[in-house]
C-alpha cells in the first residue's frame, strides 16, 4: 500500500487596497477556510498597490491561525508600497515572502531540514 499526501494550496488574491475595508474583506475570506495541517495558504499581493496598518491585522491573524493548525502561510508578488510597510513594521522577517507564485514551489524553505556532514 502506498500513501501519498498532496499539498493542498489555498490561494487568496486581494485587490487594490488592503486598508480597513479591504482588510475586513480579506479577513472574511480567510475565516471562511478552516486551516488544515499540511495546507499551504498563499496570499498573492500582485494586485494590491496600497496597504496601511489596519491591513496588517488580517495578515497577522491569518498567519497565527495557520500556524496553530500546522498550516503554512506565505506571501508572493508583494508590490513595493506593500513591501515597504512590511519592512517598516519588521513583518518582512515574520512572513515567508516569495517574488512570484511559481517561486513558492521551486524554492525549498523547510525549517525542518538539517545539513548533515
Amino acid at each position: 500500500m502506498t500513501l501519498t499526501q498532496e499539498l493542498q494550496v489555498i490561494l487568496f488574491k486581494p485587490q487594490a487596497s488592503i486598508d480597513l475595508q479591504g482588510g475586513m474583506a480579506l479577513s472574511e475570506q480567510m475565516a471562511g477556510v478552516v486551516p488544515q495541517p499540511h495546507q499551504l495558504w498563499v496570499i498573492d499581493l500582485a494586485e494590491v498597490n496600497f496597504m496601511d496598518s489596519s491591513g496588517l491585522v488580517p495578515l497577522v491573524k491569518g498567519l497565527k491561525a495557520a500556524r496553530q493548525r500546522g498550516c503554512r502561510l506565505v506571501l508572493c508578488n508583494v508590490q513595493t508600497p506593500v513591501r515597504l510597510i512590511l519592512e517598516l513594521t519588521q513583518l518582512d522577517s515574520v512572513f515567508e515572502i516569495f517574488d512570484t507564485y511559481e517561486d513558492i514551489f521551486t524554492t525549498v524553505k523547510d525549517d525542518n531540514l538539517a545539513l548533515v556532514g
